[in-house]
């Protein structure tokens, strides 16, 4: 298995590593270490620990006035539709998209063994209109991908992140992580920042003794 323990052999660089080996055992841990995996090219998996990397502190999250009384046309569930969100965001018509057979089939099966998650977005019509899905592990969710349905799913993938952090901090519990691996400008406006890596792993540390959250949508 490949190790990731030693953060002081790691190249300056985002990405750390590369192998042809993809397995749900190494993708935990992985993350266990602040890595996760994206593809590098057919066959070869890259290994990233962003040396800075994207995090949405949980009381940071920006709604504003219009977005929040968008977010209400939709219908939340948790863990009901996983197969169609991971389809869509592995959906190979959209720009950059990454996720192949061999990351789908891996994080499927995380998905049935209860450590990968999604948050469905419905609108009135009982349509999937956005969602999300991520890996919980303690108190660490590390989102992997997001979409939102461009006819009919204004919002929708915000309205799922907004439903995500009410979970994550439903119980009152402190000092979660949610991380969402770089920060980009869509998701600078929603309240990610940026932390130098070493601060990533610092908090990662901690976030992996805290009790997972309960995966139901809160009232």
């Amino acid at each position: 298995m490949v190790k990731f323990e030693d953060p002081r052999t790691w190249p300056k660089l985002d990405a750390i590593g590369g192998t042809v080996e993809l397995s749900p055992a190494l993708i935990l841990h992985a993350y266990r270490h602040g890595v996760f995996p994206m593809p590098f090219a057919p066959g070869l998996i890259g290994w990233f620990s962003p040396m800075r990397r994207g995090i949405l502190p949980l009381d940071g999250l920006r709604v504003s006035r219009s977005l929040r009384k968008s977010a209400k046309r939709y219908r939340l569930t948790v863990d009901q539709a996983f197969g169609q969100v991971l389809a869509r965001c592995a959906d190979p018509a959209r720009p950059h998209g990454w996720i192949d057979e061999a990351i789908a089939r891996n994080y499927a099966e995380l998905h049935h063994a209860g450590i990968v998650h999604s948050v469905e977005a419905w609108d009135a019509e009982g349509r999937l209109c956005g969602g999300l899905y991520g890996v919980n592990m303690g108190g660490l969710f590390a989102g992997e991908s997001m979409f939102h349905d461009p006819v009919h799913g204004r919002d929708a993938s915000k309205a799922a992140l907004i439903g995500l952090v009410d979970l994550l901090t439903a119980d009152g519990v402190g000092g979660r992580l949610l991380d969402v691996q770089w920060r980009t400008d869509h998701l600078a406006s929603l309240g990610v920042i940026e932390v130098p890596r070493d601060r990533y792993l610092e908090l990662l540390s901690a976030a992996l003794e805290l009790p997972a959250p309960e995966w139901v949508v809160p009232d």
